[in-house]
């Protein structure tokens, strides 16, 4: 066995070595297959080894790989931001390029941060987030996370913001109550929290339309955002979509919050923007965000060495380009609700199966000790562990998660499939599923 040099994330773990990919799979060294039912993490979102994108990546390289920003602008920055802006629901958004979603809400902080700064409001400084939530592993996208296994090892390093409770209904609507009203009190913590802290303390509030990685794809209830909405535009407060993982059309629309029927201030794209081809992400802002920064001499003090890289932004158009010359979002509504029908079908009646749900391609399982009570499996039983092992040898990518010691929320598994979907992937996953789960619950 060779020794291997990498810094690998969990140490002492063996991985297979991925040598090729296509589709809707990924090959190992041993030529054995895996169905990518996750898109790696909600990244993949037009399957592997694209012929478009990979041409236009090739193209851009030739050309011009990197020029950097600080000195000059390129053709796919200025295309791909045009392409962003076009879709925003508000004219004149602007567009800031880095390379990951992590990069991306830490600029939508430090945006938030220097806005309120320039207006002279220089106490505005807190991040209001929500329990659960996970925005990001720099030092401020962390501390604005509320997901207790990632920050657990930081220690008390981090910012200590405030957060609220997730809307998650699921969980946390009362038997009495409708979705609506439910939504309305899950929103109105966010009022009380600010009301207790100090409007003239809080910079932003930021929120995923759909929580992913954390929750296992959670969608809030109905007009849960537009009371939000209503609440940062009472106490001036800006809020902040993050759509690293929901967005760039992974819930049926570009942007996942047109659904919820709000416009946020800041809005933050990763992970499917690019599809897996380069790394890439971006952070819009609505117009007036912009213009809070034109009267400063210094503009907006930040920046990567990446920032807007050429051959990165190529990939990105030619990503956005096939998702609306191939339709895809079409086929993200219609596969979507096959993917949501066929689990139903096979598994909501499993003793074990809690809660099927999600939007468009991201759906998620939440697995439960007892179904009545939603009591989850102990932390001791290494559901989410176990799992990820099962994945791997049946061959399927997917994305289990789950296993707070406070929480204990037990464990979940997330689907964001390829948007090139079709029936025969689902019906596959099923197979692979039913037989996962077996061994799973008999041993």
């Amino acid at each position: 066995m060779i020794m291997s040099s990498v810094f690998y994330r969990n140490i002492g773990k063996t991985y297979p070595t991925a040598v090729r990919s296509e589709g809707m799979y990924i090959f190992d060294e041993t030529g054995k297959s895996y169905l990518d039912m996750s898109g790696g993490a909600a990244v993949s979102c037009l399957g592997h080894q694209h012929p478009r994108v990979v041409q236009a990546l090739c193209d851009q390289v030739q050309t011009m790989s990197f020029a950097h920003t600080a000195f000059f602008s390129n053709q796919p920055q200025e295309e791909l931001a045009t392409l962003l802006a076009g879709k925003f629901a508000e004219p004149d958004a602007k567009v800031y390029f880095t390379s990951g979603g992590s990069e991306a809400n830490e600029t939508a902080i430090k945006m938030a941060w220097q806005y309120w700064h320039n207006q002279g409001a220089h106490s505005k400084q807190k991040i209001i987030s929500r329990v659960h939530s996970y925005h990001g592993n720099t030092f401020g996208a962390l501390s604005a996370s509320g997901n207790l296994p990632r920050r657990r090892d930081m220690g008390d390093l981090l910012i200590e913001w405030p957060r609220i409770d997730p809307c998650y209904a699921y969980r946390h609507q009362h038997e009495n109550e409708t979705l609506e009203m439910y939504a309305l009190r899950a929103a109105n913590q966010l009022e009380a929290t600010i009301q207790r802290e100090g409007a003239e303390t809080i910079a932003a509030f930021i929120a995923e339309p759909v929580v992913g990685a954390s929750l296992g794809v959670v969608t809030a209830a109905p007009g849960y955002f537009q009371r939000i909405r209503q609440i940062c535009d009472q106490y001036d407060i800006l809020l902040i979509s993050d759509e690293i993982m929901c967005g760039t059309g992974r819930t049926g629309t570009f942007y996942a919050h047109e659904q919820e029927s709000f416009v946020p201030d800041i809005t933050t794209l990763a992970k499917g923007l690019a599809g897996g081809y380069q790394p890439l992400a971006a952070t819009i802002v609505r117009s007036k965000i912009h213009q809070g920064f034109g009267g400063t001499k210094a503009g907006f003090a930040h920046g990567h060495t990446y920032v807007g890289h050429a051959a990165a932004c190529a990939a990105g158009v030619a990503v956005v380009q096939c998702l609306d010359d191939e339709d895809l979002l079409t086929n993200v509504r219609t596969q979507g609700t096959l993917l949501q029908n066929a689990l139903e079908a096979e598994f909501d009646q499993h003793p074990f199966i809690g809660d099927i749900r999600g939007r468009g391609l991201f759906r998620g399982i939440e697995i439960v000790a007892d179904k009545a009570t939603k009591q989850p499996f102990p932390d001791a039983r290494k559901i989410t562990a176990k799992l990820h092992q099962l994945t791997m040898k049946h061959g399927l990518i997917c994305y289990p998660g789950g296993g707070s010691e406070q929480d204990g929320l037990g464990s979940h598994i997330l689907f964001a499939p390829p948007f090139i979907l079709q029936e025969e992937h689902t019906e596959l996953l099923i197979k692979k599923l039913s037989t996962m789960f077996q061994e799973l619950f008999d041993a």
